[in-house]
């Protein structure tokens, strides 16, 4: 087993986690539906902020992030990742008070395969046979769910980009997870404050503060925000980039049980198939992480009795 092997699993605890989060929460923007998806994801940055100080208080991580705020370089790259996370926060907020739950989840379905073109291409990952075939099967299982979801295909598209690029960012970028993750929604503060006010003073009102109950479960989005971002930024740093991917097929699956179950969206037979390939590509992935494991297993075993032999044949008979 090579150094970086625990880490890699403890990534993939992080990963699941964060994802396991983010599929459960089409159920909690259920409870804010009230809210116009632009106000929100403006509270939502609002009250991500604290939650994310109160975290680096916790951590004395505040040497971190002062760092980041003075090097221009990872300054410049928590800019472009504030950008696109706070774009996919709206555009996934739009989509499930829409009704388009399932164009929500297909594009976290895609975003898999976005992973992986981006670790082949910009970070140099290499994929084994089995890896190959998987990204294909699972392909081959996107494009027939977006065949048969055209209408809603720029959602799924916007989604799937604009997240694949902010992983892309956090992973390259020069900072910490939690740091990194705290600079992200101060740098959203002042734009989403001033448009909160003019809400506030313009011709609509905000929700905010008028219901003790809703203004609680606005109040919830900091945490809901910050907890799996920081395991994804965690997991992240951690994984190779394609192994991340594929394991993210945890929330648009409970996503699409969501849209199903809950939601009440009719499910058609071109998804059903879709559902399956897709599966079928989770499965081949697994059994490749399987034998990658049994393998490093074999030759850590393999090292111990190497050196046994060579001691043995260094003894005088």
């Amino acid at each position: 087993m090579t150094a970086s092997e625990p880490q890699r699993q403890d990534g993939l605890s992080y990963a699941i986690g964060a994802y396991l989060i983010w599929g459960l929460l089409p159920l909690y923007l259920r409870l804010v539906h009230a809210v116009p998806p632009t106000e929100f994801v403006g509270w939502r940055v609002v009250c991500t902020v604290p939650v994310c100080i109160a975290i680096v208080s916790f951590r004395r991580q505040w040497p971190d992030v002062i760092a980041a705020l003075r090097n221009p370089r990872a300054l410049l790259a928590l800019l472009a990742s504030a950008l696109l996370i706070g774009g996919n926060w709206l555009i996934y907020v739009i989509a499930i008070q829409s009704g388009h739950v399932f164009a929500a989840s297909l594009g976290y379905y895609i975003n898999p395969l976005v992973n992986v073109l981006i670790g082949t291409i910009f970070l140099g990952e290499r994929l084994g046979w089995r890896q190959w075939l998987a990204s294909a099967v699972a392909a081959v299982g996107v494009a027939v769910l977006a065949w048969g979801a055209r209408d809603m295909l720029l959602i799924s598209v916007a989604l799937a980009g604009t997240f694949g690029l902010y992983g892309l960012v956090r992973k390259l970028a020069p900072v910490g997870s939690l740091p990194g993750l705290t600079v992200e929604p101060a740098l959203l503060l002042a734009p989403a404050v001033a448009w909160l006010a003019w809400l506030g003073h313009g011709p609509a009102e905000t929700h905010f503060g008028h219901d003790a109950w809703l203004t609680t479960i606005i109040a919830l989005s900091g945490v809901v925000t910050a907890v799996p971002l920081l395991l994804f930024a965690i997991a992240a740093r951690r994984m190779d980039y394609s192994a991340l991917g594929f394991a993210q097929y945890v929330a648009p699956t409970i996503v699409f049980a969501t849209g199903l179950l809950v939601f009440d969206e009719p499910l058609r037979t071109v998804q059903i198939v879709s559902f399956v390939l897709i599966w079928a590509s989770i499965a081949i992935f697994s059994w490749d992480l399987i034998a990658q494991r049994r393998a490093a297993s074999a030759r850590h075993e393999l090292v111990p009795a190497a050196e046994e032999i060579r001691r043995v044949d260094r003894e005088p008979v």
